[in-house]
């Protein structure tokens, strides 16, 4: 017997059996895919679906389940009846009971994931400054009135208790919820001490340190609501709508979640382009600064790249879509940098651990002490006396005392306090640094290892020059060229279909086409075999000796060989060196990193290269593999090894390298992929920016570490001693959480080279 829907939801993951019932209630919807890593979710249609409905409601349910999408069940977990589970990488397919040939049929759609928006993260500082500032006036007025003796014991208790009802009722909804998770936290012990100051009649006291840890709470939201800005300013620069032009030049409004692949879309001046394409018609200049940083208006022709979110500044272009708006290169910096912010550097997962584990053994401490100075040292357990005219307090009042000082709030802020808000300014100036480990991990980095092309050069190269073997055959040779590197993204295939498109040079049909590893590519021309790539292709068959004979190009330029059915030649290249490679190279060396460069170029022209820029190392005509080598050999030696690549042809030594950055996030998908830190806007100066920032974020931490650790030690032994009032410890205890906020957040505003 098949167990019924209900009773086999009941034993599943309760986001599998939530997303069985969205399916349930959606004709036409076949399954859904979740990523909640790359915050992804797509859904599948068979007919005609009201698209506007199927995204409210799919909002709805992940925005309920996203803390439990966080981790997804385990593969093989159960399904409700009727539904199928499967897992594909880090993500998870929930469809329907289908035959085999039904999912041929469905159309997939990505959805925008649900976002808190401005207005809810801001509701929440304000919503929690708003308690304090209640929790500051009743409190203030019950102080003034009992001091005055303006009113009766009963009204001071009353506002006293408004005023520790404000300030408490957001930690108290915490604990709450902790409680019934079987949990305690930092604020499970302020709530405690809080309610035994009321138990001994110290309603003042219970009052001031609500206050403090409410407004040091709000100021904390703050804090974190204000690394989060930056990220928001992204997110708005996504268009909504986009102008599709259909057969015969009609242009119609449409929304961005109905762009199709290959569709052209008209961008008028001065709005942004909702995807992206590549330019089919027009010339115009694009503003890509909140996409990349770079100032200067980038100049766009036909063939050019156009990227989502970036402003078109003065000329009416056409575009062919080339990525769906939710693929777009804006949309997949926003997911790096909400993941990154969501994951935890090692001392910050340290601190998360010591915090929950501290806190119970602060009650433990807390709940000994109290017996200790009542049953070891005959202190009165609850009432406060009086010897000489001094207050003697009783073993309850300094346990309290102790509880307040020890609770461990700064300590559990200090890190992550820094952390993101080196995140938002890395994301403000163009580095994305995929989590805090990467923060942590750079500012050890003593040996930085990079690509040559693209990286200490432009990339930007040129064709200056084309022969054939023998002479009169050169058209051909660039004819091949073109037709191959179609295939390629590589910057020197970018630089030979630049040179195609705009000398209007003729591409033939090839098929099989492959890439060989380090070498080049390959292809069938018809039955004959046509080949690109390294002068390396010719050393080894029939053409070894000829090669031989063949003066290489000058050190300035790259060649890229082409051997087709009766011919062979080749393409000779030129790329410039970044004007500001010698200097970041200089400041490298200033600051005691040792620079190696790693290239597949030829020797001359990767030693000219390092010789003009002053590198200390040079190797040169390196594999994929023998870069990994290379990389191996120096972690091997000791070293900790930053490589900076383009992310595309370097990914595997990116891969190998303690810490990997990529050059440039606006034309590789592997950049942000492989990549623990992106420089976007492609300039090697923001590799000194990001480790400057890293080094900063390093001294703020261990700072915070010192403020957080220092004030407990030395309130906890001054509790100890019975010379610390309650009053006085909350002051110490919420000022270091205050403190150690402020000081991270000083991250966010600081300069480059503070």
């Amino acid at each position: 017997m098949k167990p019924t829907p209900s009773s086999t939801a009941a034993s599943t993951a309760p986001w599998i059996a939530a997303l069985a019932e969205f399916l349930k209630g959606q004709p036409g919807v076949e399954a859904v895919r979740v990523d909640p890593t790359a915050r992804k979710v797509s859904v599948a249609t068979l007919g005609e679906v009201d698209l506007g409905l199927l995204d409210q409601r799919l909002t709805e349910v992940i925005a309920a389940l996203e803390e439990k999408l966080a981790t997804l069940a385990p593969a093989g977990a159960a399904a409700p009846c009727g539904f199928v589970v499967k897992h594909e990488g880090e993500a998870a397919v929930v469809s329907k009971e289908s035959c085999a040939t039904a999912p041929h049929f469905w159309k997939w759609r990505e959805f925008q994931w649900p976002e808190p928006t401005e207005e809810e993260e801001a509701e929440d500082w304000r919503l929690l400054a708003g308690l304090a500032t209640a929790c500051w006036v009743f409190g203030t007025t019950a102080f003034i009135l009992k001091t005055g003796g303006w009113a009766g014991e009963a009204t001071i208790r009353v506002l006293y208790g408004l005023s520790i009802l404000t300030g408490g009722f957001d930690a108290a909804v915490d604990v709450w919820a902790k409680i019934r998770k079987g949990e305690l936290d930092i604020h499970f012990l302020m709530i405690a001490v809080a309610a035994g100051a009321m138990a001994i009649g110290h309603w003042d006291e219970a009052a001031l340190l609500l206050f403090l840890f409410s407004a040091s709470g709000a100021m904390e939201a703050y804090a974190l609501d204000r690394t989060h800005r930056e990220v928001d300013s992204l997110l708005k620069a996504a268009p909504k709508e986009a102008t599709l032009v259909e057969a015969g030049g009609v242009q119609r409004t449409i929304k961005v979640e109905e762009i199709v692949l290959g569709k052209t879309l008209l961008v008028k001046p001065g709005e942004a382009f909702p995807a992206d394409g590549v330019v089919s018609k027009g010339k115009t200049a694009a503003d890509e600064a909140n996409l990349t940083g770079e100032a200067r208006p980038v100049e766009k022709a036909e063939g050019d790249q156009v990227f989502s979110g970036t402003i078109n500044l003065w000329g009416a272009v056409e575009f062919t879509v080339r990525r769906l708006p939710a693929e777009s290169t804006l949309q997949r910096i926003i997911r790096l940098i909400q993941t990154a912010q969501k994951l935890k550097a090692p001392s910050e997962r340290f601190t998360d651990k010591f915090g929950v584990r501290y806190t119970y053994a602060v009650l433990g401490a807390t709940t000994a002490m109290f017996f200790v100075w009542w049953l070891g040292f005959g202190i009165t357990p609850f009432d406060n006396f009086f010897v000489d005219g001094v207050e003697v307090r009783s073993a309850f009042y300094r346990a309290m005392t102790l509880l307040v000082v020890a609770s461990p709030c700064a300590l559990v802020l200090s890190i992550p306090s820094a952390i993101l808000a080196a995140i938002a300014w890395g994301a403000k100036h163009g580095i994305l640094f995929r989590g805090g480990a990467a923060i942590e991990k750079l500012a050890d980095v003593d040996l930085v290892s990079l690509d040559k092309t693209g990286t200490l050069t432009t990339g930007d190269l040129e064709v200056v020059g084309y022969e054939s073997y023998p002479p009169g055959r050169e058209h051909e040779v660039l004819e091949l060229a073109y037709s191959l590197e179609q295939n390629s993204q590589h910057p020197i295939a970018r630089a030979i279909t630049t040179y195609g498109r705009r000398h209007g040079v003729a591409g033939h049909d090839i098929a099989e086409f492959q890439s060989i590893t380090g070498q080049g590519l390959k292809a069938k021309q018809g039955d004959a075999t046509i080949l690109l790539g390294r002068r390396e292709l010719l050393h080894e068959g029939p053409l070894a000796g000829w090669i031989k004979d063949v003066p290489p190009a000058s050190p300035e330029l790259s060649e890229v060989w082409v051997i087709g059915k009766g011919v062979i030649g080749r393409v000779l290249l030129k790329d410039e060196v970044r004007t500001q490679s010698k200097a970041v190279l200089a400041e490298m060396r200033r600051l005691g990193l040792r620079t190696v460069m790693l290239t597949g170029d030829r020797r001359q022209a990767a030693e000219s290269v390092a010789k003009e820029l002053g590198l200390d190392e040079v190797r040169s005509g390196l594999s994929p593999e023998a870069k990994v080598a290379a990389i191996q050999e120096f972690r091997h030696a000791g070293r900790k090894v930053a490589m900076v690549g383009d992310g595309v042809n370097d990914a595997p030594c990116l891969a190998a390298a303690f810490v990997s950055v990529a050059m440039g996030a606006r034309g590789s998908d592997a950049a942000l992929e492989q990549s623990e830190v992106v420089l976007m806007n492609d300039k090697i100066e923001n590799f000194l920016s990001a480790y400057r920032l890293s080094q900063r974020a390093r001294r703020v931490i261990r700072q915070n570490l010192v403020i957080s650790l220092g004030t407990v030690v030395i309130m906890v032994g001054c509790s100890l001693a019975g010379i610390v009032p309650l009053t006085a410890g909350v002051f110490a205890h919420e000022g270091s959480t205050v403190v150690v906020c402020l000081n991270g957040l000083r991250l966010l505003f600081g300069k480059d080279r503070e």
